[in-house]
C-alpha cells in the first residue's frame, strides 16, 4: 500500500504495484486533497490508509487501473467503499458524473500517461 506522492506511468504500476491482482491494481481517490492511494487487497485498506493520514471518508471513492488497457477502459470506476446511500450512491460503481470526471482528472494528474 501506498499513498503516491510524485507521480508515476503504467510502467511503473505494471512494475510496482500489480501485487494482489494480476491485470489491476486498486486505488483511493481523495477528491478533496487530490491524493491517490494504490495497491491493497481490499480499497477499504487504502481507505483506511488516507484517513489515518487526514482525509474525510466523504471524499474517498474507489477505484480499479488497469495499465494494459487505454482511453476509459483504464480506470474502472467501482469499489464496495462506494456504496454511500448518504451520498446518494446507492451502487459499488460511482454515479455523479462529476465526480466520476473529479477522480479522471486527479489520476491523470498521478499517472502521467494515463
Amino acid at each position: 500500500m501506498k499513498i503516491l506522492e510524485q507521480a508515476l506511468s503504467r510502467r511503473d504500476i505494471k512494475q510496482q504495484y500489480l501485487n494482489y491482482f494480476s491485470t489491476m491494481t486498486k486505488a483511493v481517490v481523495d477528491i478533496e486533497r487530490e491524493s491517490m492511494a494504490i495497491d491493497a487487497p481490499l480499497h477499504a485498506d487504502l481507505e483506511l490508509l488516507l484517513i489515518e493520514q487526514g482525509a474525510s471518508q466523504n471524499d474517498l471513492w474507489g477505484i480499479n487501473l488497469y495499465p494494459d488497457k487505454e482511453g476509459e477502459s483504464f480506470v474502472e470506476f467501482t469499489a464496495l467503499i462506494n456504496i454511500r446511500p448518504h451520498q446518494n450512491n446507492f451502487t459499488m460503481d460511482i454515479g455523479d458524473e462529476r465526480v466520476r470526471k473529479r477522480i479522471g482528472d486527479i489520476v491523470r494528474r498521478w499517472v502521467i500517461d494515463a
